[in-house]
């Protein structure tokens, strides 16, 4: 932290470089929380874009036992400092809420980050065929023991040059010794090697799991080593796991590299129970700088003031971009021979309509992921009989990724009031191939309908869903407010919405839909001190610089938890 002598602060502000920047809703009247507590924590000298219900703006903000004490203008707030106060000057920079991971798998990205292969093309990676694939994998055989599982992430059939996925046989040109497994980007793909079919016993006589498929050859039937959904765990779960030590330094690995993002929360959008067991250990060692909320029926293992159990997480389809989600009308270029192809469902409807009724009567908010607009229709009439059976108001049961949700499925999600979190992040990384290759034109331009949603009062968040696509808040900012892809080409701007309503669904509305609006997502007295510092301002920026912005200090609790070397 920058910090300015108490001194000169009390000679009323002369000459110590503060910059009062105005803005909407500019307030001088003070809001304190606790008058009779001296602040431990002053910053001032900037903009404190506030996010409340008004969207006021001050210039200073104070913080006493973690939490916001007071806001108000530079010389008000001064007023209330100690000796023992620490004063930073934000030399005009700006002030936000912390932001939220909407939807994303923390354990999951420092897994992948340390103990697989990097198989990603850009702009992500640097794999951009097979061949990039067999050498990434070929370095990290080169330092697994004898006979070990190697293991790849995040490769993209569509990015590569053969736009294909490997096969078992191209695997086995790394190794026929080592169990080989690398994950698709989307999480609902996987190839796997000879060695590792032979491990699981895949043969060609193995039947289609529900739910599921096993790519085949169609002129032999035997296994490709390709898998799709259900059927991953056929073979995954034959991988020896991940030590608690391993998941541990996983976790202390995503949290640094989340905070520097400046996301003070995450929401954990299930996983395995190794990865949910190690977090409370994760934050006694002091490897946890970040807030999290659990989605998942399981109890949380250990007590920790930074972790609490949210709602259930549930899902109902796959992959738009792996051709596994659930549509109501044919893809646009349909894989294989099959024009009429348009996914399929986790469940059928009846089942899935059983076990949200089964976590509804809990009284557990619900969390279903559905990218398809079929599986959409899925999930809104089970919440529909879930809560005509059972009237619970304020349910704020949601609807993950919302891809392809159509203008009548807003309607409904209005009038139940189910919450959508957007993938936004996908107009960027695959609108490109959704327009020309899985959605059409058509479709393409309405994933992550913002701007709909709005429109109709529908509260919404925004997620990257990391690992699919990096932690990165602004960019999901960025996208929301330009619809740009990685291809230079605007995907649907209609959807398009304001800079104010775009942070909104990454602090204030995200704390709303997680039931966490009294403590977090906005700078007021009385709510936790978890803020983000940004050396400009994201409301006068052009819109297109607003991935660009520096995360210059993440603050969590009232404490420094990252700080920008730049």
């Amino acid at each position: 932290m920058r910090k300015l002598p108490f001194s000169l602060l009390m000679l009323g502000f002369a000459g110590i470089g503060i910059t009062i920047l105005l803005g909407p809703a500019v307030c001088s009247i003070i809001a304190i929380a606790q008058p009779r507590v001296a602040p431990e924590v002053i910053l001032l000298g900037g903009t404190v874009i506030t996010l409340d219900g008004r969207d006021r703006i001050y210039q200073a903000l104070a913080i006493a036992e973690g939490k916001i004490l007071a806001v108000g203008s530079a010389a008000e707030i001064g007023r209330l400092a100690s000796e023992q106060t620490s004063i930073v000057n934000l030399h005009g920079r700006s002030v936000l809420a912390g932001f939220y991971a909407a939807h994303d798998h923390l354990q999951q990205v420092g897994e992948y980050a340390l103990f697989t292969a990097d198989l990603a093309s850009p702009p992500v990676g640097e794999v951009r065929n097979i061949a990039g694939i067999l050498a990434s994998l070929t370095e990290r055989e080169k330092t697994t023991s004898a006979g070990a599982w190697i293991r790849g992430s995040n490769y993209d059939d569509t990015l590569l040059s053969e736009k294909r996925h490997p096969t078992r046989y191209e695997l086995d040109q790394v190794s026929r010794d080592h169990p080989i497994w690398i994950n698709h980007v989307s999480g609902h793909l996987g190839v796997a090697n000879s060695r590792a079919l032979e491990i699981a016993g895949i043969t060609r006589d193995t039947p289609q799991p529900e739910g599921g498929r096993i790519h085949k050859d169609t002129r032999t039937g035997e296994p490709n080593g390709v898998f799709e959904e259900s059927s991953l765990g056929l073979v995954t779960k034959y991988r020896p796991p991940l030590s608690d030590e391993q998941w541990i330094e996983a976790i202390r690995f995503a949290a640094q590299r989340y905070v520097a993002r400046g996301v003070t929360t995450t929401v954990i959008a299930g996983g395995n129970l190794a990865g949910f067991r190690n977090l409370p250990v994760a934050d006694q060692k002091d490897f946890l700088p970040l807030r999290v909320v659990l989605t998942s029926r399981q109890t949380l293992q250990g007590s920790s003031d930074r972790i609490r159990l949210g709602g259930v997480k549930l899902g109902q389809d796959g992959s738009i971009q792996g051709y596994t989600g659930y549509l109501s009308r044919p893809y646009f270029r349909p894989p294989g021979d099959d024009s009429t192809y348009r996914g399929y469902p986790a469940d059928t409807a009846e089942q899935l309509a059983d076990i949200v009724q089964q976590v509804h009567r809990e009284g557990r908010q619900i969390l279903t992921h559905g990218n398809g607009d079929a599986a959409i229709d899925d999930i809104l009439s089970a919440y529909r009989q879930a809560l005509k059976q059972t009237p619970r108001p304020d349910s704020r049961h949601r609807i993950e990724h919302c891809q392809t949700v159509r203008e009548d499925q807003l309607d409904a999600m209005k009038q139940l009031g189910v919450t959508p979190s957007f993938f936004v992040a996908h107009v960027y990384y695959w609108g490109d191939r959704h327009r020309d290759i899985f959605l059409g034109p058509e479709r393409a331009a309405r994933i992550s309908p913002l701007a709909s949603a709005r429109r109709r009062g529908i509260r919404f968040t925004l997620h990257n869903d990391s690992p699919a696509s990096p932690v990165n808040p602004l960019l999901l900012v960025w996208c929301a407010v330009n619809r740009l892809t990685y291809g230079g080409k605007v995907l649907g701007p209609e959807q398009r919405i304001p800079v104010i309503a775009a942070l909104r669904a990454v602090t204030s509305d995200a704390a709303w839909q997680n039931f966490e609006e009294n403590t977090k997502g906005s700078i007021e007295p009385g709510k936790l001190a978890d803020l983000v510092v940004l050396d400009e301002n994201p409301l006068s920026v052009p819109p297109t610089h607003l991935k660009d912005i520096n995360i210059s200090m993440t603050i969590v609790g009232g404490k420094t938890v990252y700080e920008s070397h730049k």
